[in-house]
């Protein structure tokens, strides 16, 4: 992390305990000896670490960028203003999302009320259409009975 940010691990090591309540456990933390030995072992551009006495400090994404905001390299600069900039970017892209996300509860709920009265609609003119034919159907089984208009009125009657 040291060279990432251009500065020696003596300055990374002395700006993280001078500012050690920045870097709480979830930020950074010293590996065991175990650890260090399994990042030894798995890690052979850390070979060095093998004979040093001193166990190594681990950060997470988070106290990388904390250690970019304590140090005073231009390397380390340049990420928090990168870090600063990328926030920015998600928050107008979380806006936006917000903003497509109510046009879209909008849209919805428009073309739901839409479908209800297209859907009315449809259900009276098939009422009208089976209205009709009922009509039809009357019609024909009282021309094959041969029913003249006064019986024609009574049956209708008796039905209602």
């Amino acid at each position: 992390m040291a060279e990432v940010y251009g500065v020696t691990t003596k300055a990374l090591n002395q700006a993280v305990k001078r500012n050690s309540e920045r870097f709480p456990a979830d930020f950074a933390f010293v590996l065991t000896d175990r650890e260090k030995s399994e990042v030894v072992t798995n890690c052979d551009h850390l070979a060095r670490l093998k004979f040093s006495p001193a166990l190594p400090r681990a950060f997470t994404e988070h106290g990388a960028i904390m250690a970019a905001n304590v140090l005073k390299s231009s390397q380390a600069i340049q990420m928090s203003v990168f870090v600063i900039r990328a926030f920015v970017k998600m928050r107008a892209a979380l806006n936006d999302t917000r903003e497509l996300a109510k046009k879209l509860a909008a849209l919805q709920r428009e073309l739901k009320g839409r479908l209800d009265v297209h859907e009315a609609a449809k259900a009276q003119a098939a009422s009208a259409d089976v209205s009709a034919l009922e009509r039809e159907l009357d019609e024909l089984v009282y021309s094959l009975y041969g029913l003249m208009p006064e019986e024609i009125k009574n049956v209708e009657d008796s039905a209602k």
